[in-house]
């Protein structure tokens, strides 16, 4: 059975979601935040973040862009991502990369500005430069979406709920909704899902 640690609010939303549409059962675990960290949970996550999961074999796996493909890898009957060898599959593995590598740091720059800096005044230009960042790869993954439904190939994928989740992080909300419209039509179709009002409900990503 798979073991998710996680805790609501953080990115363990997306892999929760994963796990729910494989339709396997999966032991989910609330990692508080702690100072010091637990040193049994340093063992699964050595940056001691969340989500971590831990395989069926006892492996443990971090990083939610990893964790999602290699979901969809195991389990390609639950429809979590294109097809191997399809073009949407490119784009699949593509925006993954691309959310894991700009917008989620991004995010963390922001929220965890004094990770970023040894200057105890210098958090707020971390901040701001943050949020340019996160705002320049919105407005790239906005036009992708122009004349499309969904980010990867022609069905709802993990790639959409990441960048959901993502946007929902945004700190200005209004501003996103306006500033990209495909996105926020992406949203607000999911904001319709059954599954993601589900989980919205214990995460709270997003006023229901």
């Amino acid at each position: 059975m798979y073991k998710l640690y996680t805790r609501p609010g953080s990115g363990g939303f997306v892999v929760e979601a994963a796990l729910a549409m494989t339709g396997l059962p999966f032991e989910q675990i609330d990692v508080p935040k702690k100072d010091p960290p637990d040193p049994a949970f340093l063992a699964i996550s050595p940056l001691n973040q969340v989500p971590a999961l831990t395989l069926p074999d006892g492996h443990s796996l971090t990083e939610s862009a990893a964790i999602c493909i290699l979901l969809a890898e195991r389990h390609p009957q639950a429809g979590l991502a294109p097809q191997p060898g399809s073009p949407g599959r490119a784009e699949f593995l593509r925006w993954m990369a691309f959310m894991s590598s700009v917008l989620y740091p991004a995010m963390l720059r922001l929220y965890y500005a004094h990770r970023y800096t040894a200057d105890g005044e210098g958090l707020q230009p971390v901040k701001a430069a943050a949020v340019a960042e996160m705002d320049r790869g919105f407005a790239i993954l906005d036009q992708a979406l122009a004349g499309r439904n969904w980010l990867a190939g022609e069905t709802l994928s993990l790639a959409d709920i990441y960048l959901v989740m993502l946007v929902a992080w945004h700190p200005d909300l209004e501003k996103a909704r306006a500033a990209w419209p495909n996105i926020e039509r992406l949203w607000a179709k999911l904001r319709r899902h059954d599954l993601m009002r589900k989980l919205n409900a214990s995460h709270e990503m997003w006023a229901a």
